[in-house]
């Protein structure tokens, strides 16, 4: 039965492959002194792209497999209250500028105060993806989405250690002034007292959250139409 899942299998290692290893120390350089920066980005690029399609496909034909778990509609109901809280993070991180950004550790250091989702986390962006991710998987507990949604949760969080610990190498003095300002864990500095949720929701502004919430409301109701699986619970 598991060598039904072989091809879905093999493109989730090559997908977590392809982020995970340019991310290691100096691999990333290297790459980039033989092909120059440009050509370095547009190469992963579109190999990413490529893995991502890859994986999606092999998701879409592998079967379902067994269920690993059940939880019912508790889980739909997780991930409806979750995902307005993830569509925050993604539309806030990618409109506003972060220093752990891939493109904000080739440059000179450069950190001001904490500002708007950076005060909530430093990762706004993969804690959009690991919430998505962690939600789908809770879920949905088939084989092929476990496979699937365990991928992109994986990638997300083993991206924000890679993350903190390239920002920490390249820029120690900036890793150490959002150390002191933000946190990892999302809230986790606001629930220290060192940032303020108000501050924040007043900085990311009404116009993103608007954003927020119609992108989240649109994907919700359309969910059944672009995936085949209605993801408001019968309950609500």
């Amino acid at each position: 039965m598991f060598d039904d899942f072989g091809h879905l299998l093999a493109a989730a290692v090559v997908f977590l492959g392809l982020h995970m290893v340019p991310a290691r120390a100096g691999v990333r350089d290297w790459l980039i002194g033989l092909v120059g920066r440009r050509g370095y980005m547009a190469a992963f690029s579109v190999l990413a792209l490529a893995a991502l399609v890859a994986l999606v496909t092999a998701f879409n034909h592998a079967p379902y497999g067994p269920v690993l778990w059940n939880f019912g509609e508790l889980g739909s109901i997780v991930a409806v209250a979750v995902m307005p809280v993830a569509f925050v993070l993604l539309v806030a991180g990618v409109s506003a500028p972060n220093p752990t950004a891939a493109t904000a550790n080739d440059g000179p250091p450069k950190v001001g105060p904490a500002t708007g989702a950076m005060r909530i986390t430093r990762h706004p962006v993969m804690w959009a993806l690991a919430l998505w991710a962690g939600t789908h998987l809770l879920a949905n507990g088939e084989l092929r989405a476990v496979i699937l949604f365990g991928t992109l949760a994986a990638l997300a969080l083993a991206g924000i250690h890679t993350i903190d610990a390239k920002t920490r190498a390249r820029n120690p003095l900036v890793y150490q002034v959002l150390e002191a300002e933000t946190s990892r864990w999302p809230f986790a500095a606001i629930l220290a007292g060192r940032q303020s949720l108000g501050a924040a929701v007043r900085e990311i502004g009404w116009p993103r959250l608007a954003v927020a919430l119609v992108l989240y409301a649109a994907i919700l109701h359309l969910h059944p139409w672009a995936f085949g699986v209605y993801a408001i619970p019968t309950t609500l």
